[in-house]
């Protein structure tokens, strides 16, 4: 569980980037691609501790493998009250 404000902070954008390229339509190898390329740009720039970049490697893995992630939502229909 990531805990280091920064951290969730790039968690939160990785997460979002990967959603929302699923919507555009890429699939997931293209997805995993962006996963690992943004996880190696981390450990390029130093920008997190070592051990930070592996939690965040942890949780944004197991997003990935959440389908449930990447499921779009069922259009809702309106009910009429009387």
């Amino acid at each position: 569980m990531l805990q280091e404000p920064q951290t969730i902070r790039y968690y939160q954008k990785l997460t979002d980037a990967m959603v929302d390229l699923w919507n555009r339509g890429h699939r997931y190898d293209e997805i995993r691609l962006y996963l690992e390329g943004y996880l190696a740009c981390l450990r390029h720039t130093n920008i997190l501790e070592p051990y930070q970049i592996h939690r965040l490697e942890e949780d944004a893995f197991r997003f990935f493998h959440d389908p449930s992630n990447f499921e779009l939502p069922l259009p809702q229909t309106e009910t009429d009250y009387y």
